[in-house]
C-alpha cells in the first residue's frame, strides 16, 4: 500500500521553505487564533437562520410528514437504514432527523441550530485541510473564509433538507484530512482504516462523496506523491464502495420515478451545451454571485436554438483550460484547485437527471473549496510582494460583498413566502416558482390564490402533470368537483401511473356517488404503489360503508402496517371492532391513537365510551375529563350523566 511522497512545489519559494517533505511558510502571517475569529464571525452571519421556519419545499416531506421520524424503536432504527425515502438513500441524514424530532417534535429551531453547528466546524475543517495542503495560515483563512461566508452556501446551511450537504461535508473532509495524515505517518494502516470508516459514513449522509477516490488521487498528484500500482490499490475498497452506493442512488431514484435523461434529450450539441454551461456557471456564480434563487430549471428551446448565454460558456471553459496547462509557476496550484472543482461537481451535472433542476447553488458546497484554495494561494503570493495593500484592500472589499449579499439571502430563507416570491421576482417565465407558491398557499388554505398560481404554472407549462394534480386538490377543497375530476383525468393522462391521482380521483368519486368507479381507482392506486397507505385506508372505507366488514378490517390493518403513525385506519378499524362486539380491540386502537397524538379529543372521548360499556367507569371518566379539556364539549355531557 505505502507509495513515495515527493516533495510538492511551492508557488512562492521566497516566502516558504521545504523541510521534511512538508511546506511551511518562513513567516506565519496569521495567529493562531485565526480560524476562532472566522469561526465565530460565521456564527455571527448564520444567527438569524435560527429564527427561520420550515418550509414546504422538502421540508415537509422529510422532517415534518417523514414516518420513518415517527416509528421511535429499533424497527424504527432498521428501517431508516434499509429504505429508500424520497428517491434517496441518506440514512445517517435521516437518522439525524430522527434524533431531533423525537426530541423537539416540529420544533424548527433545533434543526436549524443543527446545520449552522455543522457548517461552523466545517469552516474549521476546510481551514486545516487547506493549511495541511499548502502549508500557509493565510491561504487556510482565505479558503475558509470564502467557505464560510459565500453566498452559494447559504442553501446548504439554511435549508433544514439540506442537511445532508452539510453532514457529508463533514465525513468528507475528515476522510480527506486524515488522508493527508496517513501520507504524513508513513502509511499506517490505522489511518487507512479510519479515513475508510469517515467515507462509509459521507456516503451514507449523502451518495455525492462518491467522489472522494479520485480526489485522493488528485491529492497524491498535488503532494507530488506517485501514482503507481501500489497507489492504485489501496484506493480499490474506496472505489468499490463509492460504485455500491453510486449504484443505491440510481435505484432509489429509480423507485421514486425521478429518473430522466434531460440532458441528452436536448440532442448531442445542445446537451453537450448545456453540460459545460453547468461547469462554467458554477464557476461564474461562484465569482459574482447574482440572480440566486432555489431552482435555475433547464432553458426553454427557440428554433433549435438554446438562449446565447449557454454558448458564451464554452468560450469561457477553454480559456481556463488555457491557464490550467500554460506553463506557470502556478500550473501546479491551477490545476488541483480546479481539478478538486471538476472532480467534486461532476456527480451534480445532471447527465442523468434527478430532478427539475440544471443547476443547484447547493451542489457547489464541497467543489467550490478546490477555487476558493486557488484564491487563497493566489493571495498569499501576493501577499508577500509589493502588490500586498492592494490585495489585500481588494480581498476585503470581495468579503464585504459576499457579506451582504449572504446576509440578505439568509433572510430570504425566514419563511416560505419571501423564498417563493424570490424565485418569481427573479424567473417570471418560468413555472416552478408559481409551482411553489400554489403549494404554500394552499398549505395555509388561501385557496384561489393558490388557483391562481397553479394556473399560471400549468400555463407556462402545461404538461407538469403535478400542478395540475394539486389543482384538482384545491378545486376539491373548494367544492369545484367537476374542475377536480377534469383535472385528476387530466393528471391521469399526462401520467398514466399516476397513483395519487387514482386514489384521489377514487375519493372524489365515491363522494360524488360512484362507488363502482372509486373502487376500480382504488385498485388502481394500490396496483401502481403497492405501498400506499392512504388507498388502502379510502378502499376500506369503500368497503365498510358496502357492509364487507372482512374486507374494510383487511385494508385497514393493511394501511397501519405501512403506516404506524397512521391515525385514520386506527379510528376506522376501532369502529368495526366496537360494532362487532370486540370492545377490547376498539380500546386498544383509541389508545395507540392516544400514544401517537396525546391530545387527540375524539379518541379519548369515544375511549370512554369504550371504557364505560367495559363497566371501566373510572377510566371512563377519566377519559371524558381529559376530551373535555382539549375542548370535546360532548365530553361534558357524558360527564354529567355518567360521573358522580
Amino acid at each position: 500500500m505505502p507509495g513515495k511522497v515527493n516533495k510538492p512545489l511551492a508557488i512562492a519559494p521566497s516566502a516558504k521553505s521545504v523541510k521534511n517533505g512538508v511546506v511551511k511558510n518562513m513567516k506565519p502571517g496569521l495567529p493562531s487564533w485565526a480560524p476562532l475569529v472566522i469561526v465565530a464571525f460565521t456564527a455571527l452571519l448564520y444567527a438569524h437562520t435560527l429564527q427561520n421556519n420550515f418550509t414546504v419545499l422538502d421540508d415537509d416531506a422529510y422532517i415534518l410528514n417523514n414516518p420513518f421520524l415517527k416509528n421511535f424503536s429499533l424497527k424504527g432504527i432498521v428501517a431508516i437504514l434499509s429504505s429508500f425515502y424520497s428517491g434517496n438513500y441518506h440514512p445517517l441524514t435521516t437518522l439525524s432527523w430522527f434524533i431531533e424530532y423525537n426530541l423537539f417534535e416540529a420544533n424548527p429551531l433545533p434543526f436549524h441550530l443543527v446545520n449552522v453547528l455543522l457548517h461552523l466546524v466545517n469552516t474549521w475543517l476546510v481551514y486545516k485541510l487547506a493549511e495541511r495542503l499548502s502549508g500557509s495560515n493565510i491561504t487556510a483563512a482565505v479558503t475558509s473564509l470564502l467557505f464560510a461566508i459565500h453566498p452559494m452556501h447559504v442553501e446548504s446551511v439554511a435549508w433544514v433538507s439540506e442537511r445532508k450537504d452539510v453532514l457529508y461535508a463533514l465525513f468528507y473532509l475528515l476522510t480527506l484530512l486524515h488522508y493527508l495524515r496517513y501520507m504524513a505517518s508513513g502509511f499506517r494502516k490505522k489511518n487507512y482504516w479510519f479515513c475508510l470508516v469517515l467515507f462509509i459514513a459521507s456516503l451514507l449522509s449523502k451518495s455525492a462523496a462518491v467522489t472522494l477516490p479520485v480526489l485522493m488521487l488528485v491529492v497524491d498528484y498535488y503532494k507530488g506523491r506517485k501514482v503507481d500500482a501500489r497507489t492504485l490499490a489501496e484506493k480499490i475498497p474506496f472505489f468499490l464502495l463509492s460504485l455500491l452506493f453510486g449504484v443505491l442512488a440510481i435505484l432509489s431514484q429509480r423507485a421514486a420515478g425521478t429518473l430522466s435523461i434531460s440532458l441528452l434529450s436536448y440532442g448531442i450539441i445542445n446537451g453537450s451545451v448545456l453540460f459545460l454551461s453547468g461547469i462554467a456557471f458554477y464557476i461564474a456564480w461562484l465569482i459574482v454571485p447574482a440572480k440566486l434563487a432555489i431552482m435555475h430549471c433547464y432553458p426553454a428551446v427557440h428554433n433549435g436554438m438554446l438562449p446565447v448565454i449557454y454558448y458564451l460558456s464554452v468560450p469561457l471553459l477553454v480559456c481556463l483550460a488555457w491557464l490550467c496547462f500554460r506553463r506557470t509557476a502556478y500550473r501546479r496550484e491551477l490545476l488541483f484547485g480546479v481539478s478538486f472543482f471538476l472532480v467534486t461537481i461532476s456527480v451534480m451535472l445532471q447527465i442523468i437527471s434527478a430532478g427539475l433542476a440544471l443547476t443547484a447553488e447547493r451542489y457547489s458546497y464541497i467543489p467550490s473549496i478546490g477555487l476558493f484554495y486557488i484564491a487563497g494561494q493566489c493571495i498569499t503570493y501576493f501577499s508577500a510582494t509589493r502588490r500586498r495593500t492592494i490585495t489585500i484592500a481588494l480581498s476585503a472589499a470581495v468579503m464585504a460583498a459576499f457579506l451582504f449579499v449572504t446576509y440578505n439571502r439568509i433572510g430570504v430563507w425566514k419563511d416560505d413566502g419571501l423564498l417563493f416570491n424570490d424565485v418569481i421576482e427573479k424567473y417570471p417565465d418560468v413555472y416552478y416558482g408559481y409551482w411553489l407558491r400554489g403549494n404554500m398557499e394552499k398549505k395555509l388554505g388561501d385557496l384561489q390564490p393558490a388557483l391562481a398560481d397553479y394556473t399560471e404554472c400549468i400555463k407556462l407549462n402545461p404538461q407538469y402533470y403535478d400542478a395540475v394534480f394539486n389543482r384538482a386538490n384545491t378545486y376539491d377543497a373548494t367544492g369545484n368537483l367537476q374542475e377536480a375530476l377534469a383535472d385528476y383525468n387530466k393528471a391521469i393522462e399526462l401520467k398514466p401511473g399516476y397513483a395519487d391521482a387514482y386514489n384521489n380521483r377514487g375519493w372524489l368519486l365515491f363522494r360524488m356517488g360512484d362507488t363502482v368507479n372509486a373502487m376500480t381507482n382504488y385498485n388502481k392506486a394500490i396496483a401502481t404503489d403497492p405501498l400506499m397507505e392512504q388507498a388502502y385506508n379510502n378502499r376500506g372505507w369503500a368497503y365498510q360503508v358496502a357492509g364487507n366488514r372482512k374486507a374494510a378490517m383487511d385494508n385497514y390493518s393493511k394501511a397501519i402496517e405501512l403506516n404506524p403513525s397512521f391515525i385514520l385506519p386506527y379510528q376506522n378499524r376501532a369502529n368495526i371492532k366496537a360494532n362487532s362486539g370486540d370492545l377490547s380491540g376498539a380500546a386498544a386502537d383509541y389508545s395507540t391513537i392516544i400514544k401517537i397524538n396525546p391530545e387527540d379529543k375524539f379518541a379519548y372521548y369515544y375511549r370512554g365510551i369504550i371504557r364505560y360499556d367495559l363497566k371501566d367507569i373510572h377510566a371512563a371518566c377519566e377519559d371524558w375529563k381529559m376530551a373535555q379539556q382539549l375542548g370535546n364539549n360532548d365530553a361534558a355531557t357524558m360527564i354529567g350523566q355518567y360521573c358522580h
